[in-house]
């Protein structure tokens, strides 16, 4: 069984149909669907974006419609801004009235230890929700205006200092910032995507030692990059880790899959990444379970 444990609705020009198709053509049984909500002025113009609603890149009602036409196929996801008031409330709501299983993704101009996002997350953890955060540096993108820079979730401190503040809440790191941590290089502060040989010793193996409710998503080209700047290295990690990494997407490709497959890994191993961590954190409801397809053989 596969699941993706990260994508969105419309994302990069995929309707449902074309998102069901990609789905089919790379063996993928159940994604995790996950809303955007942030201000108007903290997302970058994008193509991958559909067309937006002022303050939701991608609302919850996409995500809810794409469960809707297509059962057992979506796990919903929903992170709601903390630093607006009544933000827990309509959490606690869409998982009642839409079946809500994750919180994410969350991906704001705000540190992650904001006093508001703490409370969020706590309730997340009270909940079973897994919080699935993106973290990106202040690096300069060459312009100045509408921004010269798209930093969200302040760092891989701040992530850290909620992990601390939060022991009994499920955190996947996500995006650029997240897995620029692989090396002990220093290079996150001044490239997006650092390459080149990995140096040990690296924040993010450091973290996932220390705090167990540290998980790592693997998606987007930042984890794809991060993981293949050194394989040999990288081996290691995901069988050090290998109870605490997901499989995921962010896009629409199969390269996330080619890469693991390159890293002749154990079945046991695999059958974690592609889909144990998952239904360990959000384990699929009946429904799901009776429109899984089987798999054929590797």
């Amino acid at each position: 069984m596969i699941i993706d444990a990260h994508n969105h609705p419309d994302w990069h020009k995929h309707d449902l149909k074309r998102f069901l198709e990609n789905m089919r053509r790379h063996r993928i049984d159940v994604t995790w669907l996950l809303s955007w909500e942030c201000p108007e002025d903290e997302y970058a113009p994008s193509s991958a974006l559909p067309p937006v609603e002022t303050g939701r890149p991608i609302p919850l009602a996409r995500c809810v419609s794409y469960a809707e036409r297509a059962p057992g196929k979506f796990v919903l996801g929903y992170a709601p801004d903390p630093r607006k008031p009544g933000a827990i409330d309509r959490l606690q709501a869409a998982m009642e009235i839409y079946g809500v299983r994750i919180c994410g993704e969350l991906k704001l101009r705000m540190m992650l230890d904001n006093f508001d996002a703490i409370r969020m997350f706590r309730f997340c953890g009270s909940k079973g929700l897994p919080v699935i955060v993106h973290l990106d540096y202040p690096i300069e993108n060459g312009q100045s205006c509408p921004r010269p820079d798209w930093w969200y979730g302040g760092g891989i401190e701040a992530l850290e200092r909620a992990l601390r503040a939060c022991p009994d809440t499920i955190f996947l790191g996500h995006a650029p910032g997240f897995w620029a941590h692989i090396s002990n290089d220093g290079r996150h502060l001044t490239e997006v995507y650092p390459k080149g040989k990995v140096v040990p010793g690296g924040k993010l193996a450091r973290m996932l030692r220390a705090y167990p409710n540290l998980y790592c998503d693997l998606s987007a080209g930042s984890a794809h990059i991060a993981l293949s700047r050194d394989l040999e290295f990288s081996r290691d990690f995901v069988l050090e880790f290998q109870d605490r990494i997901l499989y995921a997407r962010d896009c629409f490709d199969n390269a996330h899959q080619e890469l693991l497959g390159s890293m002749k890994l154990p079945p046991k191993t695999l059958a974690k990444l592609y889909s144990g961590n998952a239904l360990k954190l959000v384990p699929l409801s009946s429904n799901a379970k009776r429109n899984r397809k089987k798999i054929p053989a590797r």
